[in-house]
């Protein structure tokens, strides 16, 4: 069942005079009831990256209730589209939420857990996709008392980089003003809002080189040209990338996390594979990170008389929180959480998010929720954890604030 108390005061502290014209809408208790049991569907419902039909069914149900129009994004996308009928304020808003779940084991002890076997939302995307449900009902219910149009991004494949850059390439960000959205944090706690301006998210590539030699027997090595053996020393080569020619103060990641060869105990390997990711807060770091991989791959290779293909992904630019907007957010929060509660000097994040494609062609700003519980610090995991849950009290803060974001936006 959900939790009893309400989230601190929300009640009273909400929308304290954000601004004297501002429309004000709050979640209730039943809204939060519906809220707990709409992210607990999820968590049990869980789907891989373009592969949430079943979410993009239960997302389209929802609006097709509460008569929010919405179109497909790709095949899992949800588009919602809500338009104000009150004075006209010629500006649109986009909140966002993604829905994508991960691939590993829900090990939790509880009521909602995974119902799929090796599928785990274990980064909060159930939650931000049924804070943003709730609070696209409480709007459309008070459509008639602002102008303006506010866009609901339900977007698919955030894990891998690949839901964004739809909802970009279809023209949906062309005529918005202004792009919210927000990710739980189980390093804070409930109450706690992040919103901070510049880098935030670190860029994602993910690259992949093959190692090409020419098998023999492993008693007659001669014969052949070891790829394992020129693969194991393009991953200790690759390690002095970071450490030798990035400045120390600028954070840059050169990780290696799969290394295989099609072979045997008494082989030479003819092929060797590498996986890994490269990670940057600024595109010129991610640039001579990525230049270094595949030049140090290929010259060693060359050492060990073998040759690489390279060949890199894409995933996610740096995420970068535009200064004015991310300003007027720390505003709207304050009203919400305390402004003692809200963090604006916070350390960014080698994780990856791709919500940096919306920022790359529209003002906005990213914010984290703290999500841990503030009475059992210990009983928290980090996002991508087996164990990862949230405390549901962090559902209705999310709520909260993109009510007020984007009708303090639209209101400006």
């Amino acid at each position: 069942q959900p939790r009893g108390r309400m989230i601190y005061s929300i009640k009273e502290n909400s929308m304290n005079k954000l601004f004297e014209s501002d429309v004000k809408i709050s979640i209730s208790e039943k809204d939060f009831e519906e809220l707990v049991e709409l992210r607990r569907y999820f968590h049990r419902h869980p789907e891989p990256s373009l592969k949430e039909y079943n979410t993009s069914a239960k997302i389209k149900e929802f609006l097709t209730l509460h008569d929010i129009e919405h179109i497909p994004v790709g095949e899992t996308g949800v588009l919602g589209v809500i338009r104000g009928k009150g004075a006209p304020s010629g500006k649109t808003v986009l909140l966002r939420a993604d829905m994508d779940a991960l691939e590993m084991k829900d090990r939790k002890s509880v009521c909602y857990a995974s119902e799929v076997d090796g599928l785990h939302h274990a980064c909060g995307h159930d939650g931000h996709t049924a804070s943003l449900l709730i609070a696209a009902k409480l709007l459309k219910q008070q459509e008639h008392a602002f102008g303006g149009t506010i866009k609901l991004a339900f977007q698919q494949a955030e894990e891998i980089g690949a839901g964004a850059r739809q909802f970009v390439q279809a023209g949906h960000l062309a005529d918005v003003d202004f792009v919210f959205g927000i990710h739980f944090s189980a390093e804070y706690a409930v109450g706690k809002i992040d919103a901070v301006p510049g880098p935030r998210n670190a860029s994602c590539d993910i690259f992949k080189i093959h190692v090409q030699g020419e098998a023999s027997h492993a008693g007659r090595p001669h014969l052949g040209r070891d790829a394992l053996l020129a693969a194991s020393s393009i991953v200790v080569a690759l390690q002095r990338i970071v450490s030798r020619t990035v400045d120390p103060l600028d954070p840059a990641v050169v990780g290696i996390g799969i290394l295989n060869a099609d072979s045997r105990y008494n082989v030479v390997a003819n092929d060797a594979y590498l996986e890994g990711t490269v990670r940057a807060l600024t595109n010129e770091t991610r640039e001579h990170l990525l230049r270094s991989v595949e030049s140090i791959a290929s010259l060693t290779a060359q050492a060990h008389n073998t040759e690489i293909r390279f060949s890199n992904y894409a995933a996610a630019d740096p995420l970068i929180n535009h200064e004015e907007a991310t300003y007027f957010v720390q505003q709207v929060a304050g009203r919400i959480v305390g402004d003692q509660n809200v963090l604006k000097n916070a350390k960014p994040s080698m994780w990856s998010e791709d919500f940096a494609d919306f920022l790359e062609v529209t003002d906005g700003s990213f914010a984290y929720v703290g999500s841990k519980d503030p009475e059992n610090p210990g009983t928290h995991y980090p996002a991508h954890h087996e164990l990862f849950d949230l405390d549901e009290r962090a559902l209705a803060i999310a709520v909260q604030l993109h009510l007020d974001v984007a009708l303090a936006f639209l209101k400006s």
